[in-house]
């Protein structure tokens, strides 16, 4: 399988969610919480577990307005960074 033909998904207990309260984005995992950026944040809401990573940045690239040569790098990172964390898994 190719590098941009892998399929994200949020591992099983791990949950994208809006906090009323704190009235932010979080990411909630088993014993742990990650608050992600705007930017990371446009990525997770992507996650699907159906959107491969090239569906994932040419839909970035179409909101952004953006070149997708120059955003697939960084998304391809964020994605990785946060598998190696256990929160995704491809």
């Amino acid at each position: 399988m190719s590098e941009t033909a892998r399929i994200p998904a949020f591992r099983r207990g791990v949950k994208l969610r809006f906090d009323t309260v704190r009235d932010t984005w979080s990411v909630l995992a088993p014993e742990r919480m990650f608050v992600p950026d705007e930017h990371a944040l446009a990525v997770l809401k992507l996650v699907d577990g159906v959107r491969d990573l090239d569906g994932i940045v040419d839909e970035l690239a179409a909101i952004y307005d953006a070149p997708r040569e120059v955003i697939a790098p960084d998304v391809a990172a964020l994605l990785q960074d946060l598998a190696d964390k256990g929160v995704l898994a491809w």
